[in-house]
């Protein structure tokens, strides 16, 4: 009997942290946003970025640019942006758009 890996690709706990952060502001997150729930929560900035990058790529989440338009992220953004196997601050830094779940995202 073949085996199926059902288990999500992302962190679920980090993925439900994101989205009470989202239920609470009602708006797309921003890197701020994480970055306080890194420190606030004493977890590491690119564990949730990469979770983030997880559900977009997924079709759990999308990313708008700074104007508010969804932008495809190809399935190989992730793997170019890391760095000695972790996600540096400036890598990030063309990611100043916001984050938001599908599940209440307006039809775009």
């Amino acid at each position: 009997m073949p085996e199926h890996n059902t288990a999500p690709k992302w962190d679920v706990a980090l993925a439900a942290l994101a989205e009470d952060e989202y239920g609470k502001k009602q708006v797309p997150l921003k890197l701020n946003d994480f970055r306080r729930l890194a420190t606030e929560y004493r977890i590491r900035f690119d564990d949730i970025m990469v979770t983030l990058f997880e559900l977009v790529r997924h079709g759990h989440w999308r990313y708008l640019d700074r104007d508010g338009n969804p932008v495809d992220l190809p399935a190989d953004t992730l793997d170019k942006l890391y760095v000695n196997r972790r996600l540096q601050e400036v890598d990030l830094q063309d990611f100043d758009g916001g984050w938001e779940p599908l599940t209440r995202a307006a039809a775009g």
